[in-house]
């Protein structure tokens, strides 16, 4: 079983109680398989309506203010709508992983509600498909398009900033190109647009149709001829394998094995899901050193603890809220690198908060603090202040049936924790209820959540 934990924290957002105890009589290949199962089925997320945009420019600034104040909100409800899928053991949790790892990648802050909802179902719909298919369909989104002033590659005037991320941090990666490619693909770009309503149009009169040298190789290229002539170099797969790597098995590299599974994913064509099915396979990705050494992301501690405590939140604002405090907002990334991960997540302004989410959950006490991004003065969201929510643990108490009192943290550690704590039952006991079974183990529960080893996966 712990080789299942491990495969669903690094596949998904870790078990419920439920799942964990339904999932006791699989072998590690059944696991696998029905992971893959599930994955299998593309659920789009529905897109909020969009506001009328028309004549926006000419629009005075008040009314341009009402405008971006409803699309925030719709932005918001995409947000909280995907937070809650991933908590959800209704979708697939390996396709919403890999849409998370692919939007920390193809990093991008939509504007409009409708473009991030139309970007989440971009990643989603090709987040175990073709790499190349992937990448072809971020250069043609409308949110990617407008995050990277794509709109305005023109030619004569070429902006180059989609063209100089896609091989700095999309493909190749530095060091693998020159400033005269990036102007090339940036030519190549030219005319990639996109309508109001975010759907990609191609403007063929903004198109630069002049021959091109890019990589040493000459020709009438256009954006997609530039993603092809990239995914020929095999330095490219290196850079992708060698990131899902550090995401999904360890930061500490292991140069051998990335160039085996880097060797796999160029000749299969840059297909996703047998490279990921390579690696959860694997012997080494199961290790004692690539268990529990990697640091939870706001979106995993939150995501986990939801699912670990069936939580409900009466205002879902919460989750855009606790986003916030804790440093990682989806559709809202720091810059087009994304998040740095690892270590950066935890600062002085996010420590106290992790280690006490799932007793605030618990207690539903008042939280006195600001958000890392919040002056001290004219602070927003002060209403929710407080984290009201319901918690539902009998699911996790289910897992104490037929267990002695004395051996409960036993138990709970064991779904709760990748790599077994060092617990002094005494001192654990302490700080224990000493009132009723049920009492007495949902104070339990809230003390180990409180552990640090609580926040690796």
């Amino acid at each position: 079983m712990e080789k299942i934990h491990h495969l669903y924290w690094r596949a998904g957002f870790g078990l419920s109680p439920r799942e964990w105890q339904a999932r006791q009589g699989l072998t590690l290949q059944q696991a696998l398989d029905q992971l893959f199962q599930e994955a299998g089925v593309v659920e789009e997320a529905p897109a909020p309506s969009a506001s009328s945009r028309e004549g926006f420019r000419q629009m005075s600034t008040k009314e341009k203010e009402v405008i971006l104040k409803q699309e925030r909100e719709r932005l918001g409800s995409v947000n909280i709508e995907w937070i809650q899928r991933m908590a959800s053991s209704r979708h697939s949790a390996l396709r919403e992983r890999m849409a998370l790892f692919w939007h920390g990648h193809f990093a991008c802050q939509p504007i409009f509600g409708s473009l991030g909802a139309q970007y989440t179902n971009t990643l989603r719909r090709h987040a175990l498909g073709n790499f190349r298919e992937l990448t072809l369909a971020i250069a043609r989104d409308g949110a990617m398009i407008r995050f990277l002033n794509n709109q305005q590659n023109r030619k004569e005037k070429p902006n180059e900033n989609f063209a100089r991320e896609l091989l700095e941090l999309f493909t190749i990666g530095r060091g693998h190109y020159t400033e005269q490619d990036i102007k090339e693909a940036a030519r190549a770009f030219t005319g990639w647009s996109s309508n109001l309503a975010g759907a990609y149009v191609f403007r063929p009169r903004f198109h630069d149709y002049g021959p091109k040298t890019f990589m040493g190789k000459a020709g009438d290229f256009d954006g997609t001829d530039i993603i092809d002539i990239v995914l020929e170099q095999r330095e490219t797969a290196r850079f992708i394998t060698r990131k899902i790597y550090r995401y999904f098995v360890n930061e500490r590299e292991d140069e051998a094995r990335i160039e085996a599974l880097s060797r796999q994913f160029y000749e299969s064509g840059y297909e996703i899901a047998p490279l990921m099915r390579a690696i959860f396979e694997s012997d080494w990705f199961y290790a004692p050193q690539n268990i529990g050494c990697r640091i939870k992301s706001p979106v995993e501690l939150i995501v986990g603890i939801i699912r670990a405590l069936d939580v409900r939140f009466v205002n879902d604002k919460a989750l855009l809220f606790l986003q916030r405090a804790l440093g990682q907002v989806v559709l809202n990334p720091p810059n087009v690198a994304g998040w740095p991960g690892g270590k950066a997540w935890i600062d002085n302004a996010t420590l106290m908060l992790r280690l006490n989410l799932a007793t605030y959950l618990f207690q539903l006490s008042e939280v006195n603090f600001r958000t890392k991004d919040e002056p001290e003065a004219g602070e927003r969201g002060t209403a929710l202040r407080r984290l009201d929510a319901t918690i539902d643990t009998r699911p996790l108490m289910d897992l104490l049936a037929g267990v002695r009192r004395e051996h409960y943290h036993e138990r709970l550690a064991e779904f709760l924790f990748l790599q077994q704590p060092d617990i002094a039952a005494a001192l654990l006991q302490q700080y224990a209820s000493a009132g009723s079974d049920w009492d007495y183990a949902n104070s339990l529960a809230m003390r180990l959540m409180s552990l640090p080893e609580y926040q690796l996966c």
